[in-house]
C-alpha cells in the first residue's frame, strides 16, 4: 500500500522547493486534431501547413493553449491533485514555437505559500516551465492553486506572498514568433481583414458565438492533457464535496473563449503572454459559453515590422449572452461571469 501517492497537501510544499514533474509527452497531430476537434478552434496559422510555410513557420505550430494545457497538466499530480481550486494566473510567456513531434517537460518551483485563516487549506503559488526535448524553454508562467491540508492542526512555519508583474513587457513577446512575411498573409484564408491598425483602446468585441459544456468533452480534454486533478475526474469524491459535481477544468473554459475570440479577432494568430487571469465562478457541463474581449493597450515591438501585440481582456460568462453586459457592477462580478483573462495576443501589422 506504500507505493501510491495520494498527492502534496498544503504542508507538503516548501519556499524554493523544485518539482521535476513526471511523463514526458510526445506532441501529435492527433493531439493537434482532437484539440481542435474539442474545441472549434480555426485561426489559420495553426491550421494548416500552408498557411504557416508561407508567411515564415517551418510548419504549423501547435495552438498555445494545447501546448499551455500539456505542461499545466504534468503540474498536477505533484501541485494541485488535492486542490479545492486553480486561483489564478500571472506572469506567462510563450517563448518558443512548438510543433507535432516535439516533446515537453515541465519543472515547478514553489515561490510563495499562504495558509487560509479557516486553518483548512492554504495558497501555492508555483513559477512552472515547459522545456521541449532540445531543452529549450518554451513556456513559463506563474499560478496559485488553493491546497487543502491534510491535518488542519498542522502547524505552517513558512509565509510569503510573492511580487507579481500587473503586465508584461510588449517587447518580451515576440520569442516564439519567425520573423513573418506577411505580404504573404491571406486575408482571405485568415477568415478577417483586420489587422493591428484596425483596433483601438477601449474597444469592445462581442465573439457572438457560444459553445455549451458537455460532460464527455470535458473528460476528453482533462485525460488529453493528462491532467488527474480529483475536482474534474473523480465524481465519487466530488459527489460528496460542496457542488455536489465535478468541475469544468479552467483551461477548458480559457481554449472555449480563446476559440470564440476567433469572430473578431481571427488574425490575432498568437497568445504571446499571459498578464493575469481569474476564474471568477465554477463551470458546469450543461452550460453555455459566450465571450467578448476589451482591447486594452495596443503596442509595436521593438525589432518587429511585421507583427504588434494588442493587449486584451476577455470576459467569459456562463448561460448569458454578452451584448451589453459589464463585466463588474461596482466591486462585483455579474453572476454570470466565470472568466476574466488579461493576455497579450499578436496580429500582423
Amino acid at each position: 500500500m506504500g507505493k501510491t501517492s495520494a498527492g502534496n497537501f498544503f504542508e507538503d510544499f516548501s519556499l524554493g522547493q523544485v518539482i521535476r514533474h513526471a511523463t514526458p509527452r510526445t506532441i501529435t497531430s492527433g493531439d493537434v486534431a482532437l484539440y481542435s476537434a474539442l474545441y472549434g478552434t480555426r485561426f489559420a496559422v495553426q491550421s494548416a501547413d500552408t498557411f504557416a510555410q508561407d508567411i515564415g513557420y517551418a510548419r504549423a505550430p501547435v495552438d498555445d493553449l494545447l501546448v499551455f494545457h500539456v505542461v499545466f497538466g504534468k503540474t498536477v499530480p505533484d501541485i494541485s491533485l488535492n486542490a479545492v481550486a486553480n486561483l489564478g494566473y500571472a506572469g506567462g510567456r510563450f517563448l518558443a514555437p512548438v510543433y507535432p513531434g516535439d516533446t515537453l517537460t515541465a519543472v515547478s518551483e514553489v515561490i510563495g505559500l499562504r495558509e487560509n485563516s479557516n486553518g483548512q487549506s492554504g495558497v501555492v503559488y508555483v513559477r512552472s516551465t515547459g522545456f521541449n526535448q532540445d531543452g529549450t524553454e518554451v513556456l513559463d508562467y506563474v499560478r496559485w492553486v488553493m491546497v487543502r491540508k491534510r491535518d488542519p492542526k498542522a502547524p505552517v512555519l513558512e509565509t510569503h506572498v510573492p511580487t507579481l508583474p500587473a503586465a508584461l513587457a510588449p517587447d518580451a513577446l515576440g520569442n516564439a514568433v519567425p520573423a513573418l512575411d506577411v505580404e504573404n498573409w491571406r486575408f482571405e484564408l485568415s477568415g478577417s481583414p483586420y489587422r493591428f491598425s484596425d483596433y483601438s483602446i477601449g474597444e469592445r468585441i462581442d465573439h457572438v458565438d457560444g459553445m455549451t459544456v458537455e460532460e464527455a468533452e470535458h473528460m476528453v480534454a482533462t485525460r488529453l492533457y493528462q491532467n488527474t486533478a480529483k475536482v474534474h475526474f473523480n465524481q465519487y469524491t466530488e459527489g460528496a464535496g460542496r457542488f455536489g459535481r465535478r468541475l469544468i477544468y479552467g483551461g477548458h473554459v480559457i481554449s472555449i473563449a480563446r476559440a470564440l475570440s476567433f469572430n473578431g479577432l481571427a488574425n490575432a494568430f498568437h497568445v504571446a503572454g499571459i498578464n493575469g487571469g481569474r476564474h471568477v465562478a465554477p463551470l458546469f457541463a450543461g452550460l453555455t459559453v459566450f465571450a467578448w474581449s476589451e482591447v486594452l493597450d495596443a503596442q509595436e515591438i521593438s525589432g518587429r515590422e511585421d507583427v504588434g501585440a494588442l493587449r486584451l481582456r476577455t470576459i467569459a460568462t456562463k448561460d448569458q449572452p454578452c451584448a451589453g453586459l459589464p463585466a463588474k457592477t461596482g466591486d462585483d462580478y455579474d453572476p454570470s461571469v466565470i472568466l476574466d483573462l488579461d493576455y497579450w495576443v499578436l496580429i500582423p501589422r
